[in-house]
């Protein structure tokens, strides 16, 4: 009898010493890709905190999201693909599950900062003027800018307009502060509020390093004021933007460090990317070749981003993964963490990449595919891709670490064996795949058609 006991409380003691599941930290730089940081490849620019993030831990040198943020951003929160739920720019659609909501009914305290423009502001949509929708997207606490004011109220770095859980913050807070402070601040102190009671799932959209290109705090002249004027010299935009990106790159580190000191980083997954491709305005060295940004287009200067992963003994250290990731396997990539099963009312499109988090060789997409309509004047599209191979939906087809700026169309010549095959892959993919859009559509367009219960296209 006193063995029987002894074995009983021994499992009920080794289930109450479970470990939590993981915190998570989601940060998202907003136009900035592979070009500006130094782990892949950049010469301009000085990223030593996420370099070293990349050192400890693992870069995926595969990752695509969409050409601008909002589609990026709804493919991303909702892990489907943009013919499934996006209809306007600037918006979320009230109705769909988000990561948020996933991880919030699982348990964790959540958080939001940064850049929010989901409202539907834009088009005045249904809701558009709520300042409690990223309670509704599963968010227990946010700061943001754009939520539910334009930037007309104010803009994102100096004295910006920050709503902070349902409210417009003071003047008295934001007079002469520099936003993203503010709201590296906030996630920050909500971290270290709640890592002891429950897990934690920070989603950070920075405001950083979307235009006006402006001094950042380190930048600034002695006894110069912050100002959110762009400057029309194409030199002191450059210049600004170099210093954007490298206090981007501090305010990652200052995250890092602050859950380094709460003894938290063996207990936290931390993933870094971003939205799409750098400002067309904007060139930049690397690997000693010239690189325009690429916003709004879908050749690799618009869709190819960073991913860098760091979970202190989980990650391989050093580690370069080849493997594809889009950006709709961030949803299921965060359930696996949580230890959650998708059931019927999460999305299909995505696939976990947590095994590779873990050093694990997981089940590694063969494509990714990106849907762009954006409703915002730009060129929409579709493609399918491998790590070599790209095809478009109009017959287009790149090889593209052989011709990154997409010069030479390989279906008007003779396909070698291998090209073949990959087109032949790559065809019957992107056949599955609901019709293309057309033409240009903008804010007043009609007909927006969604196919929400279109079938899995792809792995």
């Amino acid at each position: 009898m006193k063995a029987l006991l002894a074995l009983i409380g021994g499992i009920l003691l080794s289930q109450t010493s479970l470990a939590k599941p993981p915190h998570i930290i989601l940060i998202m730089a907003d136009d900035v890709s592979w070009e500006c940081f130094g782990t892949y490849g950049a010469q301009d620019y000085k990223t030593p905190e996420l370099d070293q993030l990349a050192k400890q831990g693992m870069q995926f040198s595969h990752c695509y999201s969409t050409p601008i943020c909002t589609t990026s951003r709804v493919m991303l929160m909702t892990g489907q693909y943009n013919f499934r739920n996006y209809t306007h720019f600037g918006y979320l659609n009230p109705k769909d599950k988000t990561f948020g909501n996933l991880l919030h009914d699982a348990g964790y305290k959540t958080a939001v900062a940064g850049k929010w423009q989901l409202n539907g502001l834009y088009n005045k949509l249904p809701g558009h003027d709520d300042a409690q929708r990223p309670q509704k997207t599963g968010f227990d606490a946010w700061c943001l800018w754009q939520l539910t004011k334009t930037a007309e109220a104010g803009e994102r770095f100096w004295s910006p307009a920050i709503e902070q859980n349902g409210s417009l913050l003071p003047d008295e807070k934001t007079q002469g502060k520099y936003g993203p402070d503010l709201m590296s601040d906030f996630l920050c102190d909500f971290f270290e509020q709640n890592h002891k009671q429950n897990p934690v799932f920070l989603y950070y959209p920075m405001v950083l390093v979307h235009s006006p290109f402006v001094a950042t705090p380190d930048s600034l002249a002695p006894n110069e004021k912050g100002s959110d004027k762009h400057p029309k010299d194409s030199k002191l935009q450059k210049k600004n933007f170099v210093a954007m990106v490298n206090y981007m790159d501090k305010i990652v580190g200052k995250i890092v460090k602050k859950v380094d000191a709460l003894g938290e980083l063996e207990n936290t997954i931390i993933l870094f990317t971003a939205d799409n491709g750098t400002h067309v305005s904007i060139t930049s060295r690397w690997n000693d070749q010239m690189i325009r940004g690429g916003k709004g287009g879908m050749k690799d200067m618009g869709t190819h981003v960073p991913l860098i992963a760091y979970w202190k003994g989980k990650t391989p250290t050093g580690k370069v993964s080849d493997d594809l990731i889009d950006f709709t396997d961030f949803y299921p990539t965060l359930a696996a963490a949580a230890g959650l099963k998708l059931d019927q009312t999460d999305p299909i499109d995505g696939q976990s990449f947590l095994p590779q988090l873990q050093g694990e060789t997981g089940a590694p997409r063969s494509s990714v595919f990106c849907h762009y309509q954006p409703y915002w004047n730009k060129k929409p599209g579709q493609f399918v891709r491998t790590q070599q191979y790209k095809l478009y939906r109009d017959g287009r087809f790149y090889n593209v670490p052989n011709d990154l700026k997409e010069t030479k169309n390989l279906a008007e010549s003779k396909l070698t064996p291998s090209a073949q095959k990959a087109h032949s892959q790559l065809e019957g993919l992107i056949n599955k795949a609901p019709a293309a859009p057309a033409t240009k559509a903008g804010r007043n367009t009609k007909d927006r058609p969604v196919f929400p219960d279109w079938p899995k296209i792809s792995n």
